[in-house]
């Protein structure tokens, strides 16, 4: 049985260094982005963190107004659970909702019926579309967030007349009731409403912005002012921050989920981007009609790629390669030749036989020229070339 000898391969793959060099662009890009974002969190983490938190000195908590109520005799606690702030809920306390949006609509549900009749004052503050409507029926969020942050009272609130412009600015609200105070208006909407209640003599503050209520802005405008008679009206304050890990959020139906909690604009942006991803998609991929052949701008003789294809075989020292080239055109021709259909051509149990006859020569010599392992130098490789040809000429002899 002849076996035919193995060719070694010449590895055509990209080194380490070469992977290197093209990587490097993009690992130092993506390096420098996940840096930055990093950078960013941190620089965020830091400014805000306890924001609306009446213990946090931070700059974005609320410390100096629990320190200022403090001193006029407000005391102030912090409720972190539903059960807690509706406990707290009565004709001598206000109850501050920190980011109403927080609550699910089961808590919300809760929580209106705890303070609807309680003769309270609660405070809501930047609440939206999710929460507003029903925390306080008969208010309506815009969806357009007002332009400017400092405003004029423009209205008979006692509380914001004595305070003059505010940082109220934030999201607008419109209402139904008649009775409620709409005070600083952006474009004909007002950022702070007073809606009293049905009966019970309370009444609900909805408060478009928390600008009023932070440590570094407390001493803007007429923020002070506002935030001590807002939060003052009674001898007891409780600061509600609702969480994610009460219990109560848990034990409902419609429980928010994570795309509850995105904004509208991310939503928003994301289907933006991912019609603009579809078009240039179609764009680049886009193919009208049947394909049709392209005319070369230069004529190109097969001559000079034979000669391309043999310097590129030279200098990587691809003598393996180029031998078995050699021997696969030679033997594809010759089978013809000797009666061997085109498919058998490499097979030398099929070929060999066909051309021992046809030329009474020896089968070993044969099967070491054309099945043979590669040549071990230059002088090897122009030396089988000269016998292939040899070869093909003895054949094609009459």
């Amino acid at each position: 049985m002849t076996i035919e000898a193995g060719l070694p391969a010449t590895s055509t793959a990209p080194t380490a260094r070469q992977l290197w060099t093209r990587a490097r662009g993009i690992t130092l890009a993506v390096v420098l982005l996940l840096a930055a974002a990093v950078a960013t969190a941190a620089v965020r983490s830091t400014d805000r963190h306890g924001e609306l938190d009446p213990r946090s000195a931070d700059p974005y908590g609320s410390r100096a107004v629990a320190q200022l109520l403090a001193d006029h005799g407000v005391s102030t606690r912090v409720a972190t659970t539903l059960d807690e702030a509706r406990a707290a809920a009565g004709p001598d306390t206000t109850l501050l909702v920190a980011v109403p949006d927080l609550l699910t609509t089961r808590q919300q549900d809760r929580l209106h019926k705890a303070t609807a009749a309680s003769g309270g004052r609660t405070v809501l503050v930047a609440a939206g579309s999710w929460s507003v409507e029903r925390l306080v029926p008969g208010v309506i969020a815009d969806p357009a967030t007002s332009s400017r942050s400092t405003l004029a009272p423009d209205c008979a609130l006692p509380e914001a007349l004595r305070a003059g412009s505010a940082d109220t600015g934030g999201i607008r609200y419109t209402t139904t009731h008649l009775d409620a105070d709409a005070c600083y208006p952006s474009h004909r909407l007002a950022t702070l409403l007073r809606v009293p209640a049905a009966s019970g003599g309370g009444d609900t503050v909805v408060l478009g912005a928390p600008d009023i209520l932070f440590n570094n802005r407390l001493g803007k405008q007429g923020n002070a002012s506002l935030a001590l008679q807002l939060l003052g009206s009674r001898p007891h304050l409780v600061w509600y921050l609702p969480s994610l890990a009460d219990t109560s959020a848990t034990h409902n139906g419609d429980q928010k989920n994570f795309l509850d909690l995105l904004p509208s604009g991310w939503l928003w942006g994301t289907l933006q981007l991912f019609i603009a991803a579809a078009l240039a998609a179609f764009w680049r991929a886009r193919r009208f009609g049947p394909l049709v052949p392209e005319r070369l701008p230069v004529a190109i003789r097969a001559s000079e790629t034979d000669e391309g294809r043999a310097r590129l075989y030279r200098k990587a020292n691809a003598r393996d390669r180029a031998a078995a080239a050699l021997r696969s055109a030679t033997r594809t021709r010759l089978a013809p030749l000797v009666g061997v259909p085109v498919t058998q051509a490499h097979t030398p149990e099929a070929l060999l036989p066909a051309l021992s006859a046809h030329l009474a020569g020896e089968g070993q010599t044969l099967h070491s020229l054309l099945f043979g392992p590669p040549p071990g130098d230059d002088a090897a490789l122009v030396a089988l070339t000269d016998q292939l040809d040899a070869l093909e000429r003895e054949v094609r002899r009459p």
